[in-house]
């Protein structure tokens, strides 16, 4: 396997303190850490991907750190998460998903102390600059309706052709000002992630 090459780390927090002229209290808090990374098939076919499927061992647990160390909270205080992938044009889809599936959530969740619903995700193509909209839900339950949610995020100089940029986000709450019923974090049963 080729050593995980990162070209830049970036992180980003998001915090509303006001909605719709409404006082936000707490402030709601989504953290997202970024890794451009080179993609080792860029340009390239191949059947195997697993130096990719590694790669999200080594990502999900340096990420959700970072994640989690900006919003400067303990990782059990963690409510959502989400993950994404950006691949540069020269790169595929899939390549992608290599990184994300198979082996990126399990490190989330040990760094993270728990987590029993599934890590919400996307993945895309794109060019220097392109955006994601990193698809977040309750770390517990999925059907928590407070924590569907999404943040945008993007760096200005990735990925490149031959790039991948990875993204974890995490939160300390769900949506500003929710009120649109369904099950609340404060109802959630924790025996199927779903719940």
């Amino acid at each position: 396997m080729s050593p995980l090459v990162i070209r830049k780390l970036v992180t980003v927090v998001d915090e509303v303190l006001i909605e719709m002229g409404q006082q936000v209290s707490p402030p709601t808090r989504r953290a997202a850490a970024m890794a451009v990374i080179a993609n080792p098939f860029a340009g390239r076919f191949e059947v195997d991907l697993n130096d990719l499927i590694e790669r999200g061992t080594e990502l999900g647990r340096l990420l959700t750190e970072k994640a989690v160390g900006a919003l400067g909270i303990a990782p059990e205080m963690v409510e959502s998460y989400g993950k994404a992938a950006i691949v540069g044009e020269a790169g595929e889809i899939e390549h992608a998903a290599a990184i994300l599936h198979p082996k990126l959530g399990s490190p989330m969740r040990a760094a993270l102390g728990g987590g029993a619903a599934l890590v919400p995700s996307a993945k895309k193509r794109g060019r220097v600059g392109s955006v994601i909209d990193v698809p977040l839900g309750h770390r517990n339950a999925a059907y928590v309706r407070s924590h569907f949610d999404a943040m945008e995020v993007g760096i200005a100089d990735a990925p490149r052709a031959r790039e991948i940029l990875v993204v974890v986000v995490v939160t300390d709450s769900g949506r500003p000002l929710p009120r649109v019923g369904g099950l609340t974090k404060d109802a959630i049963l924790g025996q199927d992630g779903l719940r």
